[in-house]
């Protein structure tokens, strides 16, 4: 029966992509479908095969070193204020993104980074049938993050048309930066997040080619190095920006949290039923078209929406808290669906960091910030159902 609901929500989600599309006469089928069956096919690999289980155990093995040797740094500075046995938030999930950060810096200063990013870009590029930037773009925000992956590419948005600027907005807020994947990682199990990245970034395509579709005259792809730093000069500025990222998080969780808490004990007094429950019964019929059963789907739902309304981290916090009656399967799906962007502050992220870099586009991501929200959570719903389906 899941199956057969499964494949509802996937037709629901294509067609909510193809109402809302700009331009549904030029839109090409041909790499959709290649897209969505290769979609299916890592997938599978990654969550029902050996191989699959190989590969999520050697990434996720690398994660963990990297925050074991995360943790001495955060020991030596903060050691002695947590309590044994206790479990500080900001110490073990936040404060190893300064360090990845760091990492991320040295892999993109000695160059395997960019050389990678553009060398997939351009492959993507064969199969997804969108132009080098955007395939780049793509696997760029999976590295980089949804504004700094901008920075990458500054030289080129003087010249980039609305349509190209949207639909890199989509891959950017459809994806999740790997400075944070490892603190994903403390908070749900590796496999689904890896499994999430793989299978938003065919899904941001997907979707960006239905909503989206324009055809291009110039396709250059130049990726901006700044040539002019040391690599103490870089290191120290990876570093403070890991620490900013992880700063912004925790007071963006402090802020919605509490505001969460606040909401829902005033709705109980006034309704009897929680902010969050009344957001988990109008979610649950789309927590259903994902293939969870109804009967969790109230649960599932209100985790989706606290995603969209705060961010990601509160509503994976909320998960790995545990007391949710949830089957191995409906686990599955609402992990995939967690890992990305998309949420309503993410236009604001998005858009202010495009104005950093150039008014004018800035104006014209915010302009199209909504659709770019609608069109990330449809990814996210992709990639949802299409676990659903596999696991």
């Amino acid at each position: 029966m899941h199956f057969v609901i499964g494949i509802i929500g996937l037709i629901i989600v294509l067609v909510l992509g193809f109402l809302i599309s700009s331009d549904r006469k030029h839109i090409r089928y041909s790499p959709i479908v290649i897209m969505l069956v290769l979609q299916f096919l890592l997938g599978f690999i990654l969550l029902r095969t050996t191989v699959g289980t190989t590969i999520v155990g050697g990434l996720a093995g690398v994660f963990d070193a990297l925050l074991r040797f995360a943790g001495s740094g955060v020991d030596f500075v903060f050691g002695g204020i947590a309590n044994k046995e206790s479990f500080p938030f900001f110490l073990n999930v936040l404060m190893p993104i300064v360090f990845i950060s760091a990492i991320i810096g040295i892999l993109r200063y000695v160059k395997i980074l960019p050389l990678f990013m553009k060398g997939v870009g351009l492959a993507l590029s064969k199969i997804n049938g969108m132009g080098k930037l955007e395939s780049y773009n793509g696997i760029a925000s999976a590295i980089l993050g949804q504004s700094e992956v901008f920075i990458s590419i500054k030289k080129e948005l003087p010249t980039l048309s609305e349509q190209r600027l949207t639909s890199m907005s989509i891959s950017a807020m459809s994806t999740v930066s790997m400075s944070i994947v490892g603190s994903y990682m403390a908070l749900i199990q590796p496999r689904y997040v890896i499994t999430a990245l793989v299978l938003n970034l065919f899904g941001g395509f997907i979707i960006a080619s239905i909503v989206n579709p324009y055809h291009l005259e110039n396709d250059n792809l130049v990726i901006e190095e700044d040539k002019d730093q040391t690599f103490f000069q870089m290191l120290g500025e990876y570093i403070l920006d890991g620490f900013h990222v992880a700063v912004t998080v925790a007071a963006m969780l402090i802020g919605f949290v509490a505001l969460i808490a606040m909401i829902n004990f005033i709705f109980a007094k006034i309704t009897g039923l929680t902010f969050q429950e009344i957001l988990g019964y109008v979610f649950a019929p789309l927590a259903f078209i994902t293939g969870i059963p109804w009967k969790e789907a109230v649960d599932a739902g209100s985790l989706m929406a606290t995603k969209l309304v705060t961010n990601e981290f509160v509503a994976m916090t909320e998960l790995a808290k545990g007391g949710w009656d949830f089957s191995a399967r409906t686990t599955a799906i609402l992990s995939v669906f967690l890992v990305s962007f998309a949420n309503f502050s993410s236009i604001g992220i998005i858009s202010g960091a495009m104005k950093g870099l150039n008014e004018e586009k800035g104006n014209l991501v915010a302009k199209h910030g909504l659709k770019i929200l609608l069109s990330a959570s449809l990814v996210s719903f992709l990639s949802a159902i299409i676990t659903g389906l596999i696991f």
